[in-house]
């Protein structure tokens, strides 16, 4: 793994680097809606399903980014669903927020996908109706003070396998990786970020959980990642 690099882990399963010092584009506001959608469902239904080996993704749910939030676009019979995350799956503040580049392929596993999954549905549909930052915060405070965002369920994992997304400026697709989310603990208590841990934790999402990232060597189609880092 590069050294310098400063991680952020985001609460619905994105990943932001900032690799050696590397200044961020700025995005003050959300670009035209036709910038971050894709140029057909078929294209972003294939990249949805890069997120995990095809043994996974196969058989997953896909949903796809329209015009007023997620759409199904693909029935699944695995438990398993895949998306294409945008950047406003980052922090509010987040410099990225508003990226239209970004992509993030990302399959979210039956536990994940009933209790992490659905806060990131909502703020999309928010970002549709033009719903400001600072308003997206304080609703998103409310429904975890009322209970609405949950902690994960046990079990709760995603896969971040693909070779094509664009998780930001700074480190492009990054490293094909495991993610698991946890109420939220003490990376510590995982071995996370440790010299020489092979685990990477963050606990400091608004949400109420802790993410966990794992490292892989292959990307979802098999091939080595080390050809491409």
């Amino acid at each position: 793994m590069a050294r310098n690099i400063r991680i952020v882990a985001l609460g619905f399963g994105a990943l932001v680097l900032a690799v050696g010092g590397a200044r961020a584009a700025s995005y003050p506001a959300m670009a035209p809606l036709a910038q971050y959608l894709s140029a057909t469902p078929a294209d972003e239904i294939a990249l949805a399903r890069s997120a995990a080996p095809p043994s996974v993704s196969n058989d997953a749910e896909v949903l796809v980014l329209g015009a007023h939030g997620y759409e199904n676009a693909a029935p699944g019979k695995n438990g398993f669903v895949c998306i294409v995350e945008r950047a406003w799956a980052n922090e509010f503040g987040n410099a990225e927020f508003w990226n239209p580049k970004m992509r993030a392929p990302i399959c979210f596993n039956a536990a994940s996908a009933r209790s992490v999954l659905p806060t990131y549905l909502k703020r999309t549909q928010w970002v549709l109706a033009g719903v400001p930052q600072d308003e997206m915060l304080a609703r998103t405070k409310a429904m975890i003070a009322s209970g609405e965002i949950p902690a994960p369920e046990a079990g709760a994992m995603c896969f971040m396998q693909s070779k094509s997304g664009y998780l930001n400026d700074a480190g492009g697709h990054w490293h094909p990786h495991l993610m698991f989310y946890v109420p939220r603990i003490a990376p510590a208590q995982w071995g996370a970020n440790a010299p020489g841990s092979p685990v990477i934790g963050d606990d400091g999402s608004i949400e109420p959980l802790t993410v966990f990232f794992v490292t892989v060597g292959k990307w979802s189609d098999g091939s080595s990642a080390m050809e491409m880092h």
